[in-house]
């Protein structure tokens, strides 16, 4: 992020009202994380949050329809999860409903957990690796973040995958490190 310079921040309140909009709008159609925060913080504050959040499940979406690279399926599935963890972290910077994100993630990390649970026993450790990192995430947020009342909306989900993770590929440090239940 560029620093804004003095000469701009002193003389900004001598540029006309008609000016200042041009300006923003520019902004605005050039730079989405402009766009989105003057969206959710300004001008739509009801549903703000709520159009963020379906139009990043919608990305998500394209982005588990859309084919990657690799030579074998855990490989794959490993490039989709790490497209997907940037495009919900994109997300939490213009958002700070982090019930929002946590659903996000979860959204995610139904595919992996949807497969059969033989592809975690697999030499393809970064696979394994991209999963974990979704759920850290996921038990940071639920444990840091949010409220009493809405833990246990994922506490149930989240010892689910923990219970597959360390039954599957314990022998892993990362996953060895994972509490066994939340």
């Amino acid at each position: 992020m560029s620093k804004v310079s003095s000469i701009i921040s002193s003389q900004i309140s001598n540029l006309s009202k008609k000016e200042l909009e041009k300006l923003v709008l520019k902004a605005a159609s050039k730079d989405k994380a402009f766009h989105n925060p003057l969206l959710e913080n300004y001008f739509d504050k009801e549903f703000g949050e709520q159009d963020l959040f379906e139009e990043a499940k919608t990305d998500l979406d394209h982005l588990i329809k859309k084919g990657y690279k690799g030579f074998s399926e855990e490989l794959q599935l490993a490039n989709l999860l790490g497209a997907c963890s940037k495009r919900i972290t994109e997300f939490s910077k213009n958002c700070k409903n982090k019930y929002l994100e946590a659903d996000l993630i979860i959204h995610v990390l139904q595919i992996p957990f949807s497969l059969s649970t033989n592809i975690f026993c697999t030499c393809f450790t970064v696979y394994n690796y991209k999963v974990v990192q979704l759920l850290k995430r996921l038990i940071s947020l639920v444990e840091s973040k949010m409220h009493e009342d809405y833990k246990i909306q994922y506490q149930s989900k989240i010892n689910d995958y923990l219970n597959i993770l360390h039954r599957t590929s314990s022998h892993l440090d990362y996953v060895y490190s994972l509490p066994e239940s939340m």
